[in-house]
């Protein structure tokens, strides 16, 4: 009897076919997903009647409505929450359309964002696209710097015991320096050797994306097993070759998953590094600017759109990985 060839699983199933498993197991993915985001938004529609009841009974006490407690020293006197207890009516009668709500609700973010990215020109100052454009830019410069700073501490870390012993604990202890108070510091004394825009920015991206790679590449660096290094020592393989042919491709998937986190922290960098210089561009200046003017919407929509852009970021890198892993035959 002849031995049948095996095919690779899915390979007969047809392109048709697999694009079916991939509909239906999109499917059975999204209930769960949209019913979280349903329940967040509902969630997040309560909260803004307690947080805005105080305005809203305002308003409604200047439109004639009846209202209790009769003073407002009494009424700021009195939580929100009891607030609308005590006027379910008028506390929700503005709740989800006031211009500067404490809380705004999500389809006035959501018109928020539509207005600053498809209702703007890319160019125009006041496009959320072109913000985020601004403060890609130190991300991407930091991410990469801190990646490769953070690669090659590991590398030495690895390699070196006293590195090992020095290096690593001074690593650790830089990430509990609130990145608020470092931020000016950097600033400013780049500032006074000549240093301004787009590197000061970056720097402080790189101090926080740099800790993760390097925590995740020296433990990928260390995940071939004795037997593997010990073969590599029987064929007389030097410490550079044992890096490139073993530790390297071993440590892929926690450089990958070290990435994701970097790029988010990168992008958080960027924006923080906006703040104390009191930057007119970029989503830190949005936020800037929505605290100075009570804008509570534009803050928001800028939160959401670092959200979009950090996960754009680790998209691009996940999509990364699924491709350089599947090359070396690393997934499953």
């Amino acid at each position: 009897m002849t031995d049948m060839p095996l095919s690779a699983p899915g390979a007969a199933i047809g392109r048709s076919g697999r694009v079916a498993l991939a509909i239906r197991g999109l499917r059975h993915q999204g209930g769960p997903i949209l019913a979280v985001v349903a329940v967040l938004l509902a969630l997040w529609y309560l909260a803004c009647i307690p947080m805005n009841a105080q305005q809203s009974v305002l308003l409604a006490e200047r439109a004639g409505a009846v209202v209790t407690p009769a003073t407002a020293a009494e009424r700021r006197d009195m939580g929100g929450l009891a607030l609308t207890f005590a006027n379910p009516g008028p506390a929700t009668s503005s709740a989800f359309a006031q211009d500067r709500p404490r809380l705004p609700a999500p389809h006035q973010v959501a018109v928020e964002l539509w207005n600053t990215t498809i209702g703007q020109s890319i160019t125009s100052k006041r496009s959320l696209v072109w913000h985020a454009g601004v403060t890609l830019a130190p991300t991407l410069l930091g991410f990469l710097i801190g990646s490769v700073l953070g690669t090659l501490l590991a590398i030495g870390i690895v390699h070196s015991r006293v590195m090992d012993l020095s290096v690593m604990p001074w690593a650790i202890a830089s990430q509990t320096i609130p990145i608020l108070a470092i931020a000016p510091m950097i600033i400013v004394v780049l500032n006074s050797i000549g240093i301004q825009g787009l590197l000061p920015k970056a720097i402080i991206s790189a101090y926080l994306s740099f800790f993760p790679v390097t925590v995740g590449m020296v433990k990928g660096l260390r995940a071939p097993a004795p037997s593997d290094l010990d073969l590599m020592r029987t064929w007389n393989a030097s410490g550079l070759r044992t890096l490139v042919s073993l530790r390297l491709p071993a440590s892929l998937p926690y450089l990958f998953a070290s990435l994701k986190v970097a790029v988010a922290a990168s992008l958080v960098g960027a924006i923080v590094g906006e703040l104390p210089t009191g930057a007119t561009a970029g989503l830190g200046a949005r936020l800037l600017a929505g605290s100075y003017y009570g804008q509570t919407v534009q803050i928001w929509s800028a939160l959401f759109g670092a959200a979009i852009v950090a996960a754009g970021l680790v998209a691009v890198i996940a999509l990364t990985q699924r491709a350089v892993l599947s090359r070396m035959g690393l997934t499953r």
